[in-house]
């Protein structure tokens, strides 16, 4: 019946005609999976206004202004639809009709009955902002999520993006009994949120009896969706979102080290400009470069007890003899106070070389272990949490080399720092960084001194007095 009012998508067909109890999807945003979801319940709802019997369904979404457009540009809209094309399709008192017995213009309907004609009143719906009524009792409510608003609703229900409902253990614990009378119908809709949500473990529970219908981004296009995903791709400019809202990926957010959002709040205006550089002292961290992977340099200036990323130097497939010209050019533009660089494997020789041209007091090789590598990753996260290491703005290649870092746990307990490998550099920045903050943490002493006046004449005045050699004891001290 929807497919004679309503213009739906194949996928959005083929959820309205699975009539399975339980139903299932994961779909991408904006693919119009609460509106083809709507279409079925106004669908029920219209078929039950056929029959002469009530219906009910109630939309469970994640916050009131989601539950109000569920109804405004959804239900609303389809119910007036289905009137405009077939009027009041029942009167109380008369006859079961079927959808072609009816002759459509606007406020009165004629009805063919037993070969003769009769024209009737339409019963309009009822419009709330919440709730859709239809003439024989029933509707379609919409409603924020909560436990409580579950345990009180009746019919069939319908929960939308589930996967960002708060409390949705205990919401789906107080619906779940509620559903089991009258044999009422339970859907299913969201986008991933990460893992171990309910909505997760209802789509990869195997044999739970759960219809499951999956769309995603390139899906939804191939079947009619009109929109570019590359544009959208592009425009979103972050590659974590656009894996789960689009492509549906299960996302384990808990397990990045550094998020997204504290990467964004450590970014400043003036990081990353070698021409804006001071004069102060600065920390270097070098992530040495095997074949493919990058050879980094991170400088850190401290500025007003900041650490201001001065700049980063990135470089691939060089030789170790660019790369050593490459640190020297630090040295010689930077005061450089300390620098920690990778020792591991073949890091050995570009640390022996560069603590023999820069001084063994200044630079200080670092081997990777699972220890070493969670203390660095604790201090650039420490660092960037207190938001006194500030870096550059606006470079999508840097976020994703920050964020690429995992922390996991295996079956001994022992937490690792893994790279996803998603990144353009392996996670090669983030090591740099992070050495260039351990740099910054070990104790030095400042060198302090008093420059002599170029004008000697201009030297301040002090009594100096010849001696008759050292030790001598005429002159006077």
């Amino acid at each position: 019946m929807s497919e004679h009012v309503i213009e739906f998508l194949p996928y959005q067909k083929a959820w309205i005609n699975d009539k399975s109890r339980f139903k299932i999807g994961k779909m991408t945003r904006r693919g119009g999976k609460t509106f083809g979801t709507c279409g079925e319940c106004v669908d029920d709802c219209i078929q039950a206004e056929i029959n002469g019997v009530r219906d009910r369904w109630t939309i469970l979404s994640r916050s009131e202004n989601t539950a109000k457009e569920a109804i405004e540009e959804a239900i609303k809209p389809m119910t007036k639809a289905y009137y405009e094309v077939y009027g009041s399709l029942v009167k109380k008192g008369q006859p079961e009709f079927s959808e072609e017995d009816f002759i459509v213009p606007a406020h009165k309907r004629e009805v063919v009955q037993n070969g003769q004609t009769h024209l009737i009143d339409v019963e309009e719906a009822t419009y709330k902002a919440q709730e859709v009524r239809f003439p024989t009792g029933s509707r379609i409510t919409a409603i924020s999520a909560s436990p409580d608003a579950a345990r009180g609703f009746g019919g069939n229900l319908i929960l939308d993006e589930f996967a960002f409902h708060a409390d949705a253990r205990r919401i789906w614990a107080s619906a779940f009994p509620v559903i089991i009378r009258n044999n009422n119908k339970l859907r299913v809709i969201s986008t991933p949120n990460g893992k171990g949500n309910k909505f997760h473990e209802l789509m990869t529970t195997e044999g739970n009896n759960w219809s499951k219908h999956v769309v995603d981004i390139y899906e939804a296009v191939k079947q009619g969706l009109d929109v570019d995903p590359e544009e959208l791709r592009l425009a979103l400019n972050d590659q974590d979102a656009w894996d789960q809202e689009f492509l549906l990926k299960w996302m384990d957010a808990a397990s990045a080290w550094l998020p997204y959002e504290l990467i964004s709040s450590c970014e400043a205006r003036l990081a990353g400009h070698p021409a804006l550089y001071g004069g102060g002292p600065c920390f270097v961290g070098v992530d040495i470069a095997a074949r493919n992977d990058l050879f980094v340099i991170w400088v850190l200036e401290l500025v007003g007890g900041h650490l201001v990323t001065r700049e980063i130097i990135a470089e691939k497939r060089i030789t170790f003899a660019r790369q050593d010209e490459l640190l020297a050019d630090v040295f010689r533009r930077y005061r450089v106070v300390r620098c920690a660089m990778d020792q591991t494997g073949m890091g050995e020789k570009p640390v022996e070389d560069a603590k023999r041209n820069h001084g063994e007091s200044r630079v200080e090789g670092v081997l990777f272990s699972a220890t070493s590598k969670l203390a660095l990753a604790s201090g650039l996260k420490d660092g960037m949490e207190d938001r006194r290491v500030l870096i550059p703005e606006g470079q999508p290649e840097l976020r994703a080399d920050l964020h690429a870092i995992k922390s996991t746990t295996g079956q001994s307990g022992i937490r690792r720092l893994v790279a996803d490998g998603s990144s353009d550099g392996h996670a090669d920045r983030f090591w740099a960084a992070a050495l260039a903050v351990a740099a910054s943490e070990t104790e030095y002493q400042p060198m302090v001194y008093t420059p002599v006046p170029p004008d000697f004449t201009q030297a301040v005045e002090r009594d100096i007095k010849i001696t008759g050699g050292f030790r001598a004891q005429k002159g006077a001290w």
